[in-house]
């Protein structure tokens, strides 16, 4: 069968080795130029490690690994008023860069699977045997299947489900993240709260980001691909906060990345001969989930499909995997961004009662 994959980030990069690698040929489109390299760090672990072993990708996703062990909370001089131990707690997983990820994932493939970069899908007309698909660089192909695996504002999703604001679901946050240069702690992720705001420098694994995760009513006129109304937006939103913010801002650069925090909520994640996979059909966290779900996903998809099953099969499966989760993401939010001084104070206070197994090592938080 000929497979037409719509996305080569973590969700389309897995299910494009993993059905080129059952059999099937895969053309995978992707709308970027390259990679995307930004983005908060995320988990490999429960099912998406059974997936990354079957990839041979376990020795790669080590090696790129961060090194955080502790979560350090500060107030606005940088002095620590709450920890919490964070990293590796049991079994098999690992924290690592999303673009790390989405690399790893793509390299283990890409000779496997045919990649057309700044390539998107323009049109798709299906009937019973196959769909049409007429992409942006002029080519117009039939294939028996089209996966969108475009995230949360996909484009597959988009041309057969309908528009966008009949699925997405703004839960009242925004989030964006930016590389910083400098000097860090590697095993320490440092944060500071404001109610309703948060700021927080990660290490990363050696490429130190900055993310900024606030309270908001959604945007009327946000646009998730204008950059300079991003950098107006985060800005106003973080004036006046203190710690290191001032300096975080004053390093944005064109590597921006902002959003809202939203759930896609699709009645259905197959049309036909079209299926949604990952956060085109369900996002549903934005701290470092999402990932291994969508590589949990996408083999569920591939290996339904070599079996002969149904994309409402492959459905069925993984809904029961993905449900929990988007349940419970209110929260976590409440956790990270407390909406009232009284919550920050509280959160504070809990995570000075939690027993960490060894000392959380404090680096100067005020530089």
């Amino acid at each position: 069968m000929d497979i037409l994959v719509s996305g080569a980030g973590i969700a389309g990069a897995t299910v494009a080795t993993l059905l080129a690698r059952r059999g099937f040929s895969v053309t995978v489109v992707e709308r970027s130029t390259g990679q995307r390299s930004s983005g908060n760090p995320v988990d490999v672990r429960g099912p998406a490690w059974s997936v990354a072993t079957e990839l041979g990708i376990v020795p790669a996703l080590r090696e790129a690994a961060t090194r955080v062990r502790g979560m350090v909370l500060v107030d606005s001089a940088g002095r620590q008023v709450g920890r919490m131990p964070v990293g590796v707690v049991g079994g098999p997983q690992v924290e690592l860069p999303r673009g790390d990820l989405a690399r790893i994932l793509w390299e283990a493939g890409r000779d496997e699977a045919d990649y057309r970069f700044d390539t998107a899908i323009t049109a798709l007309a299906q009937d019973s045997g196959g769909v049409d698909a007429v992409l942006s660089d002029g080519a117009s192909r039939r294939f028996d299947y089209v996966i969108g695996a475009d995230g949360l504002h996909s484009g597959v999703r988009a041309l057969v489900f309908g528009p966008e604001s009949a699925f997405i679901r703004h839960l009242g946050l925004y989030v964006a993240t930016v590389p910083h240069d400098g000097p860090v702690d590697p095993a320490v992720l440092v944060m500071h709260n404001v109610p309703g705001k948060s700021v927080s420098l990660h290490p990363g694994s050696g490429s130190p980001v900055a993310a900024f995760i606030w309270r908001s009513p959604l945007i009327p006129d946000f646009d998730h691909r204008d950059t300079a109304q991003h950098r107006r937006l985060l800005t106003a939103a973080y004036a006046g906060v203190g710690w290191r913010t001032p300096e975080l801002l004053a390093g944005i650069g064109s590597d921006l990345y902002f959003d809202s925090v939203s759930k896609c909520v699709v009645p259905s994640w197959s049309s036909g001969r079209v299926a949604l996979l990952g956060d085109a059909a369900s996002c549903v966290s934005l701290f470092g989930e999402g990932s291994s779900l969508a590589m949990a996903g996408a083999a569920t998809l591939a290996s339904t499909l070599a079996a002969g099953g149904s994309l409402a099969d492959h459905e069925a499966a993984h809904r029961r995997v993905v449900a929990p989760r988007q349940r419970s993401m209110g929260l976590a939010s409440r956790l990270i961004v407390p909406a009232s001084a009284f919550g920050l104070s509280l959160r504070n206070l809990a995570t000075r009662l939690i027993p960490a197994p060894r000392r959380v090592p404090l680096a100067d938080c005020s530089r």
